[in-house]
């Protein structure tokens, strides 16, 4: 039968998957699911942004974790043979896509950022980063299904069409699993998700101590924005949360400014900000790599350039 799957723990990464999944689905000329365990209420809405289909699994009971899905949709799959799984790459998807594609004898492409279809070969065609961020590999799967993880906030969510049709169909209760949640700790946030900030400024390693991160506060509070760092910020001083690391081995943003203080502009950490709508930058080496992926770029110390800085933005 084929078609396009989409599974996601949060509404707001599935309806970004449905965007790209839809996009994929108009090209092959097949049709579209979701399957929906958190928010069975979100039926029609998961239709409104593309859905033909939503999938409801009976949620798993309170003691146990969503692995308990992985034989209702394997059960699906060799049912129905999608052409394609696309998972948001949570940790809990990531798991559960790897565990899956065991199962299917399928392959999956992790941390997926692109993708598109050749139709002349008939292959959805996967985009993912390779030698730490300096290249794009572009893999082709001849297995079906394919399927790939997707990190949230790769794809924009698209526009809702309320005069859609689709089905909502309800799947078998899971079996009963022999793994038991004993107890859940919640972990205490203490800082803001970065990865949904339209301002951010980063602090970079042009900084000499913890208490001048002060200056990157100021200007992030004067800009409505929230603050973020390089790995050796996080990692190396841990002058910062590590929540707050932003590249490779960090998180992925996509604001509509990012201001890099003191930031070298290493491959790892522009691989990060690849999305940002506009970047500037201060550093006083005018031949720091920042400047090449920024679109503004002051060069000069950050030690006098930001109090500047603020003092035009308080005087305006």
């Amino acid at each position: 039968m084929g078609g396009i799957w989409i599974v996601a723990e949060k509404k707001e990464h599935a309806l970004e998957l449905l965007s790209i999944g839809r996009f994929l689905g108009n090209k092959m000329g097949t049709n579209l699911s979701v399957f929906s365990w958190r928010d069975q209420d979100a039926c029609f809405d998961y239709i409104a942004h593309g859905a033909d289909e939503v999938l409801l699994p009976t949620p798993p009971a309170a003691d146990q974790s969503i692995d308990v899905l992985l034989p209702v949709i394997a059960g699906e799959a060799q049912m129905h043979h999608p052409d394609a799984i696309f998972f948001s790459a949570t940790a809990r998807c990531k798991d559960l896509a790897a565990r899956l594609a065991a199962r299917l004898s399928a392959g999956l492409c992790s941390n997926c950022i692109g993708l598109s279809y050749d139709e002349g070969a008939k292959n959805i065609i996967m985009e993912r980063l390779a030698y730490g961020g300096a290249a794009i590999q572009k893999v082709a799967c001849r297995i079906r299904p394919v399927m790939a993880t997707i990190p949230p906030g790769t794809f924009a969510r698209g526009d809702s069409d309320t005069g859609r049709k689709g089905q909502c169909r309800e799947l078998p209760a899971p079996p009963t699993s022999a793994l038991k949640i004993i107890e859940l700790k919640k972990r205490t946030r203490e800082i803001k998700d970065i990865t949904e900030a339209r301002v951010i400024v980063a602090a970079g390693r042009g900084f000499e101590k913890q208490e001048d991160l002060t200056l990157v506060r100021q200007l992030a509070d004067r800009l409505e924005g929230e603050i973020g760092c390089t790995r050796p910020v996080s990692e190396e001083n841990r002058w910062l949360p590590v929540e707050l690391c932003i590249g490779l081995s960090g998180v992925q943003v996509k604001p509509d400014l990012y201001f890099g203080l003191g930031v070298s502009g290493q491959v790892q950490h522009v691989t990060g900000i690849r999305n940002a709508r506009v970047i500037a930058a201060v550093n006083k080496d005018e031949n720091a790599p920042i400047f090449s992926v920024a679109d503004l770029g002051i060069v000069g110390d950050i030690y006098d350039v930001v109090p500047k800085l603020l003092q035009a933005l308080n005087k305006g």
